[in-house]
């Protein structure tokens, strides 16, 4: 059997975005709250875990703290501010120590946009 384990969190950030629709709003700094999920796939080991979420949580509250409260536009290694980069830098963080990493999602609950990241 293969299990799929979700870890969430949440970041506050501030951004400015370059847009061809909307763009005079997104040009200036402005803020949001990001939700984010992280999945580990795989069997369980011996104890019964695919990954132990202590593990998952300690390296996720690193990511956490690279992007809360910043301003996403200056985070080295993020390039443009978009759900697209933002799942591509926090899979990037934590492929290395987890390597059965299998998705990373990203959202802003207050205007329902998603990216889902497939690794």
């Amino acid at each position: 059997m293969k299990f799929e384990i979700s870890q969430r969190f949440f970041f506050d950030a501030a951004h400015s975005l370059q847009r061809e629709i909307d763009s005079a709003p997104s040009a200036r700094i402005h803020g949001h709250t990001y939700h984010a999920e992280v999945t580990v796939a795989g069997r369980p080991d011996a104890n019964g875990m695919v990954v132990d979420l202590g593990f998952l949580r300690r390296d996720i509250e690193s990511v956490r703290a690279a992007l809360d409260h910043q301003l996403l536009d200056e985070v080295p290694g993020l390039g443009a501010p978009t759900l697209e980069n933002l799942c591509a830098y926090i899979a990037a963080r934590l492929q290395a120590d987890f390597p059965s990493l299998s998705s990373v999602k990203v959202w802003r609950e207050s205007v329902g946009d998603a990216c889902r990241l497939t690794c």
